[in-house]
């Protein structure tokens, strides 16, 4: 992994990325940035690994990412935002790390719901977000992103559905200048988002969805449901249209039926 006054050397950012923690292995970047968050440490400090011993994705599934080839960081946040617009930071993150690998690869990134980033139809980046709250407001929330950029070679349970940057251009990536360009894309836009301002995050992110209008299924927990995807609510839940009327989703795995 680079050192942190290598990842600082360039990044003129002025609050994501100020402070950097540096591990070769961690058990998980979020778990280090939620201490962090819990010890008071100031907003903009990023965690980032060349390995995560216990990496989680959504749903408590574990993130499987080779040392050495890929970006496992987490981001400390404190948006002076309110409890029901704790989950567009999820969007805000998808935005900032699309437009980011975009300026790289040269092609549309695709934000999938509700917090998977896509590059030729593939999936490339998770983004887990955790928050802690105080009365009706967030304390602070922590964005965690692995970004597969350089692995070549994945589990055959998830080789169909998932990819990496170097295996979509046949290329392969400084993982520093991938980190610094996210973390420029995600500083830039924060300052609105900071006071609850997602005008700018959620026309963009909408934009890069491909599955509004299409029949949809979401595999929950104990239940599957199965609709025609609408819109987003306006807490960044997904609105679908079944056989009953409309129900709005929060968590589950979304697949487009063709």
């Amino acid at each position: 992994m680079y050192s942190k006054e290598e990842l600082s050397e360039g990044l003129k950012t002025q609050i994501v990325g100020k402070k950097f923690f540096v591990f070769d292995t961690i058990d998980s970047t979020n778990a280090c940035a939620r201490t962090l968050g819990d010890a008071g440490t100031a907003e903009g400090a990023v965690v980032v690994a060349d390995f995560q011993t216990s990496g989680r994705g959504r749903l408590g599934r574990a993130w499987i990412a080779e040392p050495g080839e890929n970006l496992l960081l987490s981001v400390l946040l404190r948006p002076r935002i309110s409890i029901a617009n704790a989950g567009l930071l999820t969007l805000y993150a998808s935005v900032g790390i699309a437009r980011a690998i975009e300026r790289h690869v040269g092609e549309p990134i695709e934000c999938k719901w509700p917090n998977d980033l896509l590059l030729h139809g593939k999936k490339f980046c998770g983004i887990l977000l955790e928050n802690l709250f105080q009365q009706s407001e967030v304390s602070y929330a922590v964005i965690g992103a692995g970004i597969n950029v350089n692995q070549r070679q994945f589990p055959d349970e998830i080789s169909s559905q998932g990819t990496s940057l170097a295996i979509e251009t046949g290329a392969p990536f400084d993982r520093r200048e991938i980190l610094q360009s996210v973390l420029s894309e995600l500083d830039a836009l924060y300052p609105p988002v900071q006071h609850g301002d997602f005008d700018a995050i959620v026309p963009d992110w909408i934009k890069r969805c491909t599955m509004f209008g299409k029949p949809v299924t979401v595999k929950q927990h104990d239940h599957t449901m199965s609709g025609i995807a609408r819109r987003l609510n306006h807490d960044a839940g997904l609105v679908i249209e079944t056989g009953t009327g409309l129900q709005t989703v929060y968590a589950g795995d979304v697949s487009v039926v063709s």
